[in-house]
C-alpha cells in the first residue's frame, strides 16, 4: 500500500510539473544546486570553479563508495603495494583488483587504472574549465576581473594541471596533454619529452605568477610550484637544471602560511593533524571530517586501517617485512647489503593471548611511526595488540599501517562520527625533508658528495632526536649520522635512496621512486625481493618477475578515445 501511495505522489507531482512547465517563468528558472552563467561571470564565479578543481586533487570526490580505493592521491596501491613496502593485505579473497597490481599481473581491463585515470582527468577538465571561464569572462565582462585576480588565478589553475598530469605521467607514461584549448586528444602526437615539457611550463608559469603566501590554507603558494618544478625536472633525471631550483627553495622556500621551510621537531608530528601546514610541509591535500562532515574526510585510506579493535576494518596496506627489516641499523647505519638475511623477530606465529617479547635488534626509530608492530605504543591506544589486529598473518603478515591511523584522542575531533575511517588528517605530497632528499640526489649528479650527506644528515638528525622516539617502546633505537666521506658516487646515491625509502615510507612514493631511478633499478630491486617473499606470502608465487615500469593504459579509457591513445609496450 505504501508504494502504491508512493507512486500515486510521484505521478501528482509530474502532473503539477508538467503544468507549471507550461509557463514562461518556470522555462526560464536556473537549476537548484548549481551556478548559473551569470554568477559564473565574475571573480568569485571562477574562484568558486577553482575551489571546485581543488577538491578533485584527493582524487575521491567524483567517485561512489567502494572506488575511492583505486584513485586517491595519495597512492597507497600504485606506490606501497606495487612496491617492497607493503602487501595489500587482509585476505586472499579480498579486492582482487589489487592483487593483481600488487603480482604484477597488470592487464588493461583491470578497473582499477581506469578509475585512476578517470580521478585524474577529470581533476584536469575542472582545472581547465577555471582557464576557460577566465577567458570568458575577460571577454565578456572585462571589468569583473582584475589583472591581479586574473594572475592568481591562472597560476593556481595551471598548477592544478600540472599536478594532475604528473601524475598521470608516472603512473602511464604515455599520456595525452589536455589543455584548455585542446578539444581533440593528442594521443602519442606529443612525445614524451613534449609532455614532460608541457608540465613543467604549467609548474614554472604558476611559479612565476603565484604570490609568496596564502591567505586561505590548501592553496599552492610560489614555493610549492617551484618545488613541483624542480620535481618534475628530476624525473626527467635533469640534475642540473633541478638542483639550483632546490638550492633556492632550501634557503628561501616559505609555506603557504609564509613560514620558512623547516623540519618539525619530531618526526611523528607529520603525522598528527595538530601539526598540519606547518613549516614542513610543501604542498599538502586538505581534509576535514569533524562531525558529520565525511565527504570531506580523506576517504581513500578507508581499508587501510587495522582489522581490529576500535577500527573494526579493513586490514589491508600490511606492511612488508622487507620494509620492516630496512629499518635495522649497522653501528646506527642503514646495513645495505646484509639487511634482509635476518627478520627482525615478529608475532606472526603467535595469537595475541599468547606471549613475545620484541626483538633486541637495533632499529631506526621511525620503523614505529611508520609500522605498526607487537608490543610497541601503537599512538594512544596502547601497545599493538598483535594478531587481534590482523586479518590474516598467514596471508599477508604480523604488521599494520600507523601513518594515517587517527588516535584515540581524535575521534569525534579529527574523525568523522560515522564511519571512523574518514579522518581529517591532510596528505602531505610533499614535505620539507622530501625536498631536502632530492636536492641531495641534484648534488650527487653534480659531484657536490659533502652538500649531499649534509642534507641526509639533516634528516637522520631529526629521526634521531628524543622527540621522535616513541615514548615507551620496548624497541632498541639506534641512528647515527654518516661521518665518513662519501667519495664514490654509487655509495652516494645509494645512501640518498635508503634514506628517501626510510624517511618516506608508506607515503606513495616508493613504486614511482624505484622506477625513475633508472638502469633496470625497479626491475633489480622487486625481482630479488619476490624472491624471498614468494617463501613467506604464497600468493606471491603469482606475480611476474618483470616489472614494467608503466602501468597500462586503461582499455576502455583507448576505446573511447577511438584509438588515438596508444598501449603501452608489452600489454
Amino acid at each position: 500500500m505504501k508504494k502504491n501511495n508512493l507512486k500515486i505522489s510521484i505521478a501528482i507531482v509530474f502532473m503539477a510539473l508538467g503544468i507549471w512547465a507550461c509557463n514562461k517563468s518556470f522555462l526560464e528558472t536556473d537549476p537548484y544546486g548549481q551556478y548559473s552563467d551569470a554568477q559564473l561571470l565574475s571573480a568569485k564565479g571562477i574562484d568558486a570553479t577553482l575551489i571546485g578543481a581543488y577538491g578533485h586533487l584527493d582524487g575521491e570526490s567524483q567517485f561512489k563508495y567502494g572506488e575511492n580505493w583505486y584513485t586517491p592521491v595519495t597512492n597507497w596501491v600504485y606506490g606501497d603495494i606495487a612496491s617492497d613496502d607493503a602487501y595489500k593485505g587482509t585476505d586472499a579473497n579480498d579486492q582482487p583488483a589489487m592483487t593483481a597490481v600488487e603480482t604484477y599481473n597488470w592487464l588493461p581491463n583491470n578497473n582499477a587504472f581506469y578509475a585512476r585515470w578517470i580521478s585524474i582527468y577529470d581533476g584536469i577538465a575542472r582545472a581547465n574549465d577555471v582557464l576557460r571561464l577566465i577567458t570568458k569572462v575577460k571577454k565578456e565582462k572585462p571589468s569583473e576581473l582584475t589583472a591581479e585576480a586574473e594572475k592568481n588565478l591562472t597560476a593556481e589553475a595551471r598548477f592544478i594541471r600540472g599536478f594532475l598530469h604528473f601524475e598521470a605521467k608516472r603512473m602511464w607514461g604515455n599520456i595525452p596533454y589536455v589543455t584548455d584549448t585542446t578539444t581533440s586528444n593528442p594521443g602519442n602526437s606529443l612525445s614524451s619529452d613534449a609532455v614532460w615539457a608541457l608540465i613543467v611550463a604549467d609548474f614554472s608559469a604558476a611559479a612565476s605568477n603565484l604570490p609568496k603566501s596564502q591567505a586561505q590554507l590548501g592553496r599552492v603558494n610560489a614555493s610549492a610550484a617551484k618545488a613541483y618544478q624542480a620535481k618534475a625536472l628530476l624525473y626527467q633525471r635533469k640534475y642540473a637544471e633541478a638542483l639550483p631550483i632546490f638550492s633556492d627553495l632550501i634557503a628561501n622556500g616559505v609555506t603557504s602560511k609564509g613560514e620558512k621551510y623547516a623540519l618539525l621537531d619530531a618526526y611523528w608530528k607529520n603525522y598528527d593533524p595538530r601539526y598540519e601546514n606547518g613549516p614542513e610541509h610543501v604542498f599538502s591535500i586538505q581534509f576535514a571530517a569533524q562531525g558529520a562532515q565525511e565527504g570531506d574526510g580523506n576517504r581513500g585510506y578507508g581499508l587501510a586501517f587495522p582489522y581490529g579493535g576500535d577500527f573494526g576494518c579493513c586490514g589491508f596496506l600490511q606492511p612488508s617485512q622487507n620494509l620492516v627489516n630496512a629499518y635495522k641499523t649497522k653501528n646506527g647505519l642503514p646495513d645495505f647489503t646484509d639487511f634482509n638475511k635476518v627478520d627482525v623477530k615478529n608475532d606472526e606465529a603467535l595469537t595475541s593471548d599468547k606471549a613475545f617479547t620484541l626483538g633486541t635488534e637495533e632499529v631506526d626509530p621511525r620503523l614505529d611511526w611508520s609500522v605498526g608492530r607487537r608490543e610497541v605504543p601503537f599512538w594512544d591506544w596502547g601497545a599493538h595488540p598483535g594478531r587481534n589486529w590482523i586479518r590474516d598473518a598467514a596471508y599477508a603478515g604480523p604488521y599494520s599501517p600507523k601513518k594515517h591511523i587517527y588516535s584515540a584522542a581524535d575521534v569525534n575531533t579529527f574523525t568523522a562520527n560515522g564511519w571512523r575511517q574518514v579522518t581529517a588528517k591532510n596528505y602531505h605530497a610533499m614535505r620539507y625533508s622530501d625536498l631536502l632528499l632530492m636536492a641531495a640526489e641534484c648534488e650527487v649528479e653534480a659531484g657536490s658528495m659533502e652538500k649531499a650527506r649534509q642534507y641526509v644528515n639533516e634528516v637522520r638528525t631529526r629521526a634521531a632526536s628524543a622527540e621522535s622516539a616513541v615514548k615507551g617502546s620496548p624497541a632498541k633505537y639506534k641512528i647515527s649520522n654518516y661521518t665518513a666521506t662519501w667519495t664514490n658516487k654509487d655509495v652516494a646515491r645509494e645512501a640518498v635512496r635508503w634514506e628517501r625509502r626510510l624517511e618516506l615510507a608508506m607515503e606513495g612514493h616508493r613504486f614511482f621512486d624505484l622506477v625513475r631511478y633508472g638502469s633496470n633499478y625497479a626491475q633489480n630491486t622487486l625481482k630479488p625481493y619476490l624472491e624471498v617473499e614468494r617463501e613467506k606470502r604464497l600468493y606471491l608465487k603469482s606475480a611476474k618477475t618483470t616489472i614494467p615500469d608503466y602501468y597500462p593504459l586503461p582499455e576502455r579509457a583507448i576505446v573511447l578515445s577511438g584509438g588515438k591513445l596508444k598501449q603501452n609496450a608489452g600489454f
